[in-house]
């Protein structure tokens, strides 16, 4: 029996951010270093230190925001260690990824610089573990006071005379682990103080991102919501039916982490059975209760959806490659990674109303990377490609779908077969995402396109591969790519084609 998708029209209108699409880049083994910087003097082809093939594989993506300078690195960064002369910063050891030196080469300018040869918005994440409130605020002065200020000078003085915009900041990181190994309750208040020092200067306004929980730490979104919402606004002459409606919030977003892993035995990422192809489709898809969770706690104090929830650690985590520096946190990405990424961009897609960023871990030769370098040599991963398939999402209008679909059962256990999100962009192309969980078996799919109409043409694109282990090397670096897909049967308002197994499609719907 084929599965149903129903794609439904509705008056409500949820924009899907473009944020959800973000990248994150910490200095953690060779992500910035090899990764994104180079050197000016570099015979690799760059732009002011910054490799040429990177921004424009970001570029073409369309990157909306770059997480930087961590992670747990953020913890014991010191922004003024990595501004004015590169001969003159001052080198430090990354306590955190593998003890090596890290010489400051790129700091605050080399990262906005990157993000504006990008075009993406640069998202800061400041130092709470082991920073003060002073530092904090002098490093947002020193970005965004276009006005006459000490800050504002010793950025002049180090070559910049515009002051950059900076919309996202990071008040801390993992401050329940790396960031200080706190009680929610003491970061609370630790945060209330901090963020109040994060200022507006100029016109430029700062979106306030809170430390949220680890994976799932419901308690930690608990008092982070009930302490965080603010003060309330006095009405002395209105009765106030809710006192929440009256909140002024102290955060803009709360941020949760979750990496799809097996913590008790880190696997192959690219030699594995059918048996840790579905473990890990299985503890990807955790992925869904745990953000309806806190979610529903976001409800209760926030029923008006002020706070975003930011997802800006996720993605897969399997051990380092062999002959690799296991501090580094060097991985290969095969199409299973692909599946894993469509599946979460799914889940975040479809709760766009409460998500606004996520950010995946790691954008460069880290984790589930979108590019892997190799000297002058750079590849694109499986990953890389249903980013650039699904980018047709971002700031689309959210079309709610449901699914009637079987299951993909491995021994005693069964999952949903497929996993959907659908969108309808500014020129009325419906884009519909599909992945199809299955390693084994296509399955047939009618598409039924409930109040959309006036339709002509569909066409497709996938990511899918001989092999649940197929992957890129340097060697073979097409392997797994976007192919042109057929097959697709258009009447009226009706869609129907056969999925193919272990695959993410998109059909575009004209």
């Amino acid at each position: 029996m084929a599965s149903i998708i129903n794609v439904n029209n509705t008056e409500k209108k949820e924009i899907i951010s473009k944020h959800i699409y973000g990248q994150f880049a910490e200095h953690l083994g060779r992500c910035v270093y090899e990764g994104i910087w180079v050197g000016e003097d570099s015979p690799i082809p760059n732009t002011r230190g910054i490799r040429n093939d990177v921004i424009e594989a970001l570029k073409n993506i369309n990157v909306p925001n770059i997480r930087w300078p961590g992670g747990c690195f953020a913890d014991e960064y010191h922004w003024k260690d990595g501004i004015g002369p590169r001969e003159s910063r001052p080198s430090i050891v990354n306590n955190n990824w593998g003890k090596v030196i890290e010489n400051n080469h790129f700091g605050t300018h080399e990262f906005l610089d990157l993000c504006e040869l990008v075009g993406a918005e640069p998202y800061i994440c400041g130092n709470v573990g082991s920073g003060t409130v002073q530092e904090m605020q002098e490093w947002v002065e020193y970005i965004t006071m276009e006005e006459k200020s000490p800050m504002a000078d010793l950025r002049r003085k180090n070559g910049r005379e515009k002051a950059w915009k900076l919309k996202y900041f990071g008040v801390g990181n993992e401050n329940w682990g790396c960031g200080g190994k706190m009680r929610v309750e003491f970061y609370a208040d630790l945060y209330r103080r901090y963020q109040n020092f994060v200022r507006d200067y100029s016109d430029n306004k700062v979106y306030k991102i809170a430390c949220g929980p680890s994976e799932a730490d419901y308690h930690w979104t608990e008092v982070m919501m009930r302490e965080g919402m603010g003060r309330i606004e006095p009405y002395p002459d209105k009765i106030v039916e809710n006192i929440w409606d009256h909140h002024r919030p102290e955060m803009d977003g709360l941020a949760l982490h979750f990496y799809t892993r097996n913590r008790s035995n880190y696997d192959s990422a690219t030699k594995f059975t059918e048996e840790k192809w579905f473990d890990y489709m299985k503890r990807t898809l955790f992925m869904e209760e745990l953000v309806d969770n806190h979610i529903a706690i976001m409800d209760k104090y926030d029923p008006h959806k002020t706070v975003d929830l930011i997802v800006d650690e996720w993605g897969t985590w399997y051990k380092v490659e062999p002959g690799t520096n296991p501090g580094f946190l060097y991985q290969q990405n095969s199409l299973r990674d692909a599946l894993v990424a469509g599946i979460n961009l799914n889940i975040f897609n479809n709760r766009c109303d409460r998500i606004h960023m996520a950010n995946i871990a790691q954008m460069i030769n880290v984790l589930q990377a979108m590019i892997l370098t190799e000297g002058r040599d750079m590849i694109l991963t499986p990953t890389y490609h249903v980013f650039d398939m699904y980018k047709v999402h971002q700031e689309a209008t959210l079309l709610p779908v449901s699914v009637n679909t079987g299951t993909y059962t491995y021994g005693d256990e069964s999952l949903p077969l497929l996993n959907v999100s659908a969108s309808q962009d500014t020129s009325g192309h419906v884009h519909i995402s599909i992945c199809n969980l299955d390693p084994n078996h296509s399955e047939k799919i009618t598409c039924n396109l409930n109040g959309l109409e006036h339709f002509t043409t569909a066409t497709g694109q996938i990511v899918t591969a001989e092999s649940m282990n197929d992957h890129n090397t340097f060697e073979e670096p097409n392997r797994v790519g976007i192919a042109a897909f057929d097959g697709i049967e258009l009447h009226g308002n009706q869609v129907s084609f056969t999925i193919p197994s272990k695959s993410v499609l998109t059909v575009k719907i004209q």
